[in-house]
């Protein structure tokens, strides 16, 4: 049950907030408006955004949590969080990117608590062993407080990933943990050549992972973010409605972390993936000896690395090899693992009956 787990322990001012809006449309047919992703069985047997909870848990007391998302949402993770108290949410009243509802909670909580220092996860990542995940991110947590940054967590690459950003370590900090830097620069998603460089040239890739202390990053968005900061007089004013209405939508990435001088990175000590495709499920999920992955009802015979999800009666492959194929209330969907990641282009393109097969 959420809320039994035990905490790191005794640092009272950690805060940790979770990224849980989006669909998740590279997941369709399963993931839709009604049941995004963050609901699915994709990194383990758990919903993800269950993991995550688990995950935060370890890191600050239930009371500490803060789960952000849109109305439309919370419903649905309440469900799924039966543990959670209701203070546990932070609704987004409409979507305006990362950097404004980070804000939002950076605000609300630095009113809570002045000495406050806030993790921020996403609800879609694979993170182990979490024994070091909880390491690393306690040794930022105290980074951030000492020396007045803000941290961000790469990740070891494994392969010249085009899918991610990738971040270019600095200067070596002078003070622990083992390969903090400060960042030179963070790059956009690559193409497959200027990856293989990135990862040749010790690049990390850019997980989204980020600690700082709130009345940080509050400092930093008024110095560097003005398509935020000129709407800070709303919080201020107890409007939270204006204060997103007059944001510019725009992610935390752009308007802080790739301006501010103020930017250190921590390298992982634990294996991360961003599920961020059904092809991300042969690198999340346990295979057979074929290499494939199956969820639900399968038989599978002289097929190799596919990823089979099946909610409404059984799939059987039978001489095929990278394939993705899904099936869910009434829809088949059929792709190459290689096409999975390019999936929201599909989906822009499909009737409204099929985006949504539960309507």
């Amino acid at each position: 049950m959420l809320g039994s787990t035990n905490s790191s322990g005794s640092d009272t001012h950690v805060w940790v907030t979770i990224l849980a809006g989006g669909v998740g449309s590279r997941f369709w047919p399963v993931s839709t408006p009604a049941r995004p992703k963050q609901l699915l069985p994709l990194a383990t047997e758990r919903p993800l955004i269950e993991d995550t909870v688990r995950r935060a848990q370890r890191l600050a007391p239930v009371s500490h949590l803060r789960i952000l998302a849109g109305e439309h949402l919370v419903e649905s993770f309440r469900k799924a969080l039966s543990g959670l108290p209701e203070t546990s949410y932070l609704v987004e009243p409409q979507a305006r990117g990362t950097a404004p509802v980070l804000t939002w909670a950076a605000w609300t909580l630095h009113r809570a608590d002045p000495d406050a220092v806030l993790v921020s996860l996403h609800a879609d990542h694979l993170v182990e062993p979490e024994d070091a995940f909880t390491r690393l991110v306690m040794d930022g947590v105290e980074l951030a407080r000492s020396e007045d940054l803000l941290i961000t967590v790469g990740a070891l690459p494994d392969r010249p990933e085009t899918g991610y950003g990738y971040i270019q370590p600095g200067a070596a900090l002078e003070r622990p943990p083992e390969g903090a830097a400060r960042v030179a620069a963070f790059h956009e998603k690559p193409d497959e050549a200027t990856a293989r460089a990135y990862v040749d040239h010790g690049f990390l890739w850019n997980t989204g992972i980020f600690i700082w202390r709130a009345d940080t990053l509050l400092r930093e968005i008024r110095e560097h973010a003005p398509e935020v900061a000129r709407a800070l007089p709303h919080l201020d004013a107890g409007d939270v409605n204006a204060f997103f209405e007059s944001c510019e939508p725009i992610s935390i990435d752009e308007a802080v972390m790739e301006r501010s001088g103020r930017v250190a990175v921590l390298p992982c000590i634990f294996r991360w993936d961003d599920v961020g495709s059904w092809a991300s499920m042969t690198r999340t999920r346990a295979t057979d000896r074929d290499g494939n992955v199956t969820v639900g009802e399968s038989h599978l015979l002289d097929s190799h690395r596919n990823v089979v999800f099946a909610e409404d009666g059984p799939v059987v492959l039978f001489g095929v090899d990278d394939l993705v194929v899904v099936r869910t209330r009434g829809v088949t969907f059929v792709t190459r693992t290689e096409t999975a990641a390019d999936l929201k282009r599909l989906v822009t393109q499909l009737p409204d009956s099929l985006k949504d097969p539960s309507i």
